[in-house]
């Protein structure tokens, strides 16, 4: 078909000649500016040019019912300029193409995430209720800091501190596998230079004694048969829940009252002593043929998946306010403490990982502290020593 000025009117009337599977329709004005018109009446504007290889490129610019003719040939001059300034629109079109969604992302991260993590569903929620709603439609290079610094600073206003610092932290962790994988768009992590706020996260909750025989009294009229035996033994142990309800009697040796955790939080297996209360629980428990659990649901003999309903129940008759199940834990190390134990020794009973860990207790071994400074201080007088 001859070369000519395309315009509205030419463009309405174009047809493709009886016999032939497409015509192109060429303008003399823009440089491969064509509309295709095809047996079935159907058009559609396009650019082609040859890019730097010498091989023939095509880009679709629209369809003849879906803009107007002016959009068309103003869409044509924008890309025909970018073929002659740099060279090749749409190896750019297809590079923008293959940068991934976020989601698309997100599903690769959780899918990492199952091949070391202990507990990848914590990520994969996070992702799920969180992420995937805010980023998951837009492409990788499109999330940019200022919008990632705008929205946690909005979800600060309705989420704990220690939950939106782990969005802040798992959308990093996204972007730097991204980053890692080589994946388009992932060039630049928008996270990185978002300042983290300082907040304190530890609770100061700690039961006191008449507190603990009131949860206990509670927890014995539960209708979850385990739910006492739980309770009480958290608190004799220190141990974490997850701990406790996946434990197996044969990692259990009375007589050397000791319970072996094969698989802790910080990942490494450790020795949590037995007291005689903690034995004494211990003993009382019922057996199940076949089951290995120490506490098992009854019912089932498999772990509980959740006791909040019962623990619920128990803390509200109690009158414990917000008290919650893992300040068990914490007010284990309170007890210890109290009775003169060293924050070293129960840093080791409490399994934590560092130091800094057991330090959130110093303040509770005040009076430890203060006894021996007196001891020592009594041990350094003399008879001339007023």
């Amino acid at each position: 078909m001859p070369k000519q000025k395309l315009d509205a009117a030419h463009c309405l009337a174009a047809t493709c000649p009886r016999g032939k599977k497409k015509t192109d329709y060429w303008d003399t004005v823009i440089p491969g500016f064509i509309l295709e018109v095809r047996p079935s009446g159907g058009k559609t504007y396009y650019l082609r040019y040859i890019d730097s290889n010498g091989k023939q490129r095509q880009i679709k610019i629209g369809r003849f019912e879906a803009i107007t003719f002016a959009q068309a040939r103003n869409k044509a001059r924008k890309l025909r300029s970018e073929v002659e300034l740099e060279g090749n629109p749409a190896e750019r079109k297809a590079a923008k193409k293959a940068v991934p969604t976020y989601a698309e992302l997100a599903k690769q991260h959780i899918e990492h995430a199952k091949t070391y993590q202990k507990r990848p569903e914590n990520t994969e929620a996070v992702l799920r209720v969180h992420l995937i709603p805010r980023w998951g439609s837009l492409r990788l290079d499109e999330i940019k800091q200022q919008d990632v610094a705008r929205w946690l600073a909005e979800k600060r206003k309705e989420l704990a501190p220690a939950t939106v610092e782990k969005l802040r932290m798992i959308l990093g962790r996204s972007f730097a596998l991204a980053a890692s994988w080589e994946l388009p768009g992932a060039e630049r992590n928008p996270v990185k230079g978002i300042s983290r706020p300082r907040f304190n996260n530890a609770r100061e909750r700690f039961l006191s004694a008449a507190e603990a025989d009131r949860l206990l009294e509670a927890a014995a009229q539960s209708t979850n048969p385990q739910l006492l035996a739980i309770i009480h033994l958290l608190m004799l142990t220190g141990a974490r829940k997850s701990e406790l309800l996946n434990a197996d009697w044969r990692n259990l040796d009375l007589e050397r009252k000791a319970w072996f955790i094969p698989d802790s939080k910080t990942g490494k297996p450790r020795h949590v002593p037995l007291s005689k209360a903690a034995i004494s629980v211990i003993e009382d428990l019922p057996r199940f043929d076949g089951c290995p659990y120490l506490l098992p649901n009854p019912k089932t003999r498999k772990p509980y998946n959740t006791i909040k309903r019962a623990w619920a129940t128990a803390r509200d008759t109690a009158k414990l306010g917000d008290f919650h199940l893992h300040d068990l834990r914490h007010s284990a190390a309170s007890f210890m403490i109290n009775g003169g134990v060293d924050l070293f020794t129960v840093g080791r009973i409490l399994g934590h990982a560092d130091h800094q860990s057991t330090m959130r207790y110093s303040h509770l071994a005040n009076d430890t502290l203060l006894a021996a400074v007196e001891a020592g201080a009594a041990g350094m007088q003399t008879p001339s020593t007023p």
